[in-house]
């Protein structure tokens, strides 16, 4: 019998912790987004982070936000010693549009623009709907939903109304197929889909393109690990992906440099699944599911 061929792991450098790689290959030229500003929700860890240095290592300077403003200041200094571009760390709550407004007037005073916004604040955990709280369900949708035009509404009227500008908004594929224990969170990305498809036709006039980047199981991100993933890859779940594996945050900061770049500038509108194929064909296994909670239950 014929061996079964190796694949070539096309997949670019990426790490698990929340620091800066020590290499990069650029696939776009270095100076796609030169001079350009960029501001980024959850810009201190995870996803947010590594969106933040590829944007970065791409001419770009950041502002990345979140509530935590130590953890900011703290990824702020990494991301320019790493990059040589600025980073400014604001802390926000995106539930607060008047915090959202300060650290815009402030964006405005340091760098005197903005071309870019990504909205990447979340929040999300395992659980059955029937042991969800009211206010777990209000929460996440605050965060996830209500965050998202909080900020989003603030940096148009602030600036892309008279400028122009790209949005990307990262969601999830979760309501796609109904995934169990995440009604929570697939009833809030669910919502930010349709969020990006409204506001691409309603600001599409002034300029404002607005996509949105869907991510599949992503190593290094505190999702990956709330969520099982680390679980699923010793169980061989990821074998059931057509690409056969988990994706790396770099992998999502080229979707999110794509669509925010000039390389997707007839681009609005549009949803970006980045999964390596999982929503299609991952089983929707509520047996599995259930018993991470209970161990995790089990430990507490």
């Amino acid at each position: 019998m014929a061996e079964k061929p190796q694949l070539v792991n096309n997949s670019p450098e990426d790490i698990e912790t929340d620091e800066c790689m020590n290499t990069y290959s650029h696939i776009y030229s270095p100076d796609l987004l030169i001079d350009q500003v960029a501001f980024i929700t959850g810009g201190g860890s995870g996803i947010g982070f590594r969106i933040a240095e590829v944007l970065m290592r791409h001419g770009c300077d950041t502002v990345i936000a979140s509530r935590n403003l130590e953890k900011l200041t703290e990824a702020a200094k990494k991301l320019s010693s790493t990059t040589g571009r600025r980073c400014l760390g604001i802390a926000i709550d995106v539930r607060q549009p008047e915090t959202i407004s300060a650290a815009m007037d402030e964006t405005l005073k340091t760098f005197g623009r903005v071309d870019i916004l990504i909205n990447n604040a979340a929040g999300n955990f395992l659980c059955p709907a029937t042991s969800l709280s009211f206010n777990a369900f209000k929460t996440v949708m605050e965060i996830d939903t209500m965050g998202t035009f909080n900020t989003s509404k603030v940096i148009y009227d602030k600036w892309f109304k008279d400028h122009g500008g790209s949005i990307v908004n990262i969601s999830a594929t979760l309501g796609y197929r109904g995934q169990a224990l995440q009604v929570h969170a697939g009833s809030a990305k669910a919502a930010n889909d349709a969020m990006t498809r409204h506001l691409a036709v309603e600001w599409g006039p002034s300029g404002v393109r607005v996509n949105t980047v869907a991510p599949g199981p992503i190593s290094g991100t505190e999702g990956y690990r709330r969520l099982g993933g680390s679980h699923a890859e010793s169980a061989g779940v990821f074998r059931s992906i057509p690409l056969q594996r988990a994706g790396n945050k770099t992998e999502i900061a080229h979707a999110v440099l794509f669509l925010a770049s000039r390389a997707a500038s007839y681009v609005t509108g549009a949803i970006l699944v980045a999964d390596g194929g999982a929503w299609l064909t991952s089983a929707n296994d509520v047996e599995r599911l259930l018993g991470i909670v209970s161990s995790r239950s089990a430990k507490l």
